[in-house]
Order: structure tokens, then sequence, then C-alpha cells
């Protein structure tokens, strides 16, 4: 048996709520979807697939290739199991193993206790097979088995990817509150943008939405930014398979004539982590970086665009009432200085939303840590509505 190359169920993770651009990235890079659910999309392939998925991916946390399903009503259940599995053949000699897990079962309380069974299954069986015990810990810088346990349900998988996937790897400084790389991507996404026109994008931060926009524009994909995967640490694994993606992701980027891509911000310090940061990813020379009040970002008129802000939230009374006139200046802006573009504001905070005094045309649902966040889309007129109906 050869995992590089036989296919199996290929479990594609990703943050609650980003499965449907998960879907769709999956499917642009040749892959048939089996099944969509809230964090994850599940397909058919070999780990040689896999290898495609991790460099490729945006949107995802982690490709999982399905080893074994199995009942399992205890953690000694879960060790019996894997304790007679051939861990020998997928483990390098002496190598190094990390567990991950999740977990929901009513005999266990603690999740690592769980891992821990598994490590012992595994340790124990290459220690009779090979007459030494491999090494373990929590770092995912080798090899990577992850547990899935809900009920009596189990399955065993090799994690792929080891380090979450959804962080891109060229975010150096990454600021104050900053957007996960793959949430940024898939709000992108999420907009009209044709990835031609001007992307209009104040508040910046750290910059990771214009850098995000930049490299969907450009087609320059995470793996560029990163050097070791879990499936590097697997036996049989074939360098020349993985060289070979490696050298496509250089061959596929593609220039934009005219792109404009501006971002600003009101601190020069965010600015100054920006640049760094849009250099790490190759993309500075893309990004007209700005020190700013967000009212007077640039807008190129006569051309459809996108404007997208992501402003803070506000966790105080205080903060919020402060926030409310600038969600207001928000909404003002949009509606004289960014007619005939497409307004997106991401925001945990609907009732600010609100003081922003346009109709969403759209209201997308999104996540980040454990805020309910909308992505509201609002058609922006050049003139009067009633005149653009007109015509």
């Amino acid at each position: 048996m050869n995992l590089f190359t036989e296919k199996g169920a290929v479990i594609i993770t990703c943050p609650k709520r980003l499965a449907p651009y998960l879907e769709k990235e999956v499917i642009e890079l040749g892959f048939q979807p089996e099944e969509t659910f809230i964090t994850g999309v599940r397909i058919h392939g070999s780990i040689n697939e896999c290898i495609k998925l991790n460099l490729n991916l945006r949107c995802a946390s982690q490709v999982l290739y399905s080893l074994q399903k199995f009942e399992a009503e205890s953690p000694d259940d879960i060790y019996k199991n894997l304790a007679n599995y051939p861990w020998e053949n997928i483990l390098p000699e002496p190598g190094y193993f990390s567990i991950t897990s999740n977990v929901n079962n009513p005999t266990i309380n603690n999740s690592m206790f769980a891992n821990l069974r598994v490590k012992d299954a595994i340790v124990d069986r290459l220690r009779e097979k090979r007459g030494v015990r491999p090494e373990t810990g929590s770092a995912l810088t080798g090899a990577v088995i992850h547990l899935f346990w809900k009920n009596e349900n189990a399955e065993i998988f090799i994690d792929t990817s080891g380090n979450s996937l959804g962080r891109h790897g060229y975010r150096k400084i990454p600021g104050q509150a900053p957007m996960l790389e793959a949430l940024a991507a898939a709000t992108i996404y999420a907009t009209q943008w044709d990835r031609k026109s001007p992307f209009v994008n104040p508040m910046c931060g750290s910059g990771t939405v214009a850098i995000e926009a930049a490299m969907i524009a450009t087609n320059r994909r995470p793996g560029l930014f990163r050097t070791n995967y879990a499936f590097m640490h697997l036996q049989g694994y074939d360098e020349s398979v993985y060289l070979q993606e490696d050298a496509l992701l250089e061959n596929q980027i593609i220039d934009v004539p005219g792109l404009r891509i501006i971002a600003t911000d009101y601190s020069a310090k965010a600015i100054e982590n920006a640049k760094k940061n849009a250099i790490a990813a190759g993309v500075a020379p893309l990004i007209d970086f700005d020190v700013c009040d967000f009212a007077e970002t640039e807008v190129p008129q006569h051309v459809p665009g996108i404007f997208y802000v992501n402003p803070e939230y506000g966790e105080r009374l205080g903060e919020v009432v402060q926030l409310e006139e600038t969600y207001k200046r928000i909404g003002d802006f949009m509606k004289n200085k960014c007619g005939g573009y497409w307004g997106y504001v991401f925001t945990g905070n609907i009732d600010l939303a609100k003081k922003i005094g346009l109709k969403a045309k759209r209201r997308i649902e999104f996540y980040t840590s454990v805020i309910d966040c909308r992505l509201l889309e609002y058609e922006l007129y050049s003139g009067s509505r009633s005149a653009n109906k007109e015509r």
C-alpha cells in the first residue's frame, strides 16, 4: 500500500463559514467535492494530491487523509484499534510525530487524554516492531496524526499539513487584532471584485486584506512562503512530486497591468509594518500605501472598483460611543466619494453598522475568533439611484 498514490477519503478543514469559498478553490484546482459541510470539504484523493492542495489553498486549515474508521466507546478502544495498525509502514525510523484531535465523547473531559492514548498506541506498536521508541511532542514540525472521535464513531487521519494553512506565512508583524489570512482571502472572494479594477482598503492595519487582494489578483499562492509540511515526514515521500508542484507556484503568477490597490491607515507605525509584510509577500510594488485619515484615502474615479474597510468593533461602551461617529463617517465617505463602486464593511458589531446609514444589499456571514461577523455589501451608485435605474 502506497498512501502517496492510493486514493482515499480526504477532509479539508477550514474556519467556520469559510466552506463555500474553500469549495470553489477545491473545484478550481480540479477536484470534485463529495460533500461540503460547515467547517470543510470532503474529496477522494491521494497524499500526492494533498501536496497540491496544501500549496495552493487560501481558505483551508488542514488537509487530512483518512486511514481508518472504527467504533470506540472508551479511550481503551482507541488504544486497542490503533495498537494493531501498521504504523511502521507510515512513520519513518526513528521519526518524530505529534498528535492532534477533535473529540466529543462522554468518557472524555480532556482531549489531551485521548491524544495520549493515540500516542501510546503508536509508540508501543513501533517499539514492538523496531525496538526503538520514536520521539513525540506538541510541535507540529514532523509527521502529524489526527483523531476525530464523536460519540462512538472514531476516525484516524494523517494530517498532511502540520501547522495551519490558515496562516499564509508572509505576515511577520501582525499588528493589533489582525485578521486571519484565510478569513481575509474568503471575504475578498465574497466581494464583486474582478481582480483588475481598483481595490481601496482604508484602515488597513498590518495590511492583510490589501496583501491578500494583491496575491489573489496575481495568482500568488500561500505555498510560496512555506517550506515545511507534515507530508514531508512520512514513509514513501517523493520530494520530486513536491518540487514539481512548488515550481508551478512561480510559473502561474500573472501580471495585471494597471492594477491599483490602495491601502491607508492613520497610524504611521501600522503602514510601516504593512509595507514590511507586503515586501515579505512579494507584492509591495503592487500596493500604494499612505498614512492618512480614511476620509482622505484616494478613490480612483471613472472606474468601478471595490471599497473595503474593516473598522474596530468596540468592546467597551466608551469605545462604542466613539465608534458611532466613525461608522457614520464611513457611510458618508462611501456615499460621497465612492460612486460606481461596491462598498464593503467587515464588522462584528451590527448595532454600529446601523450608523453607516446606507442599506446593505447583502449581509454575508463570517466568524472571527469568537465573534459573529458580517461583511456588509453596498451598491454605491454614481449620481442619483433613480437615474441609474433609468439607464
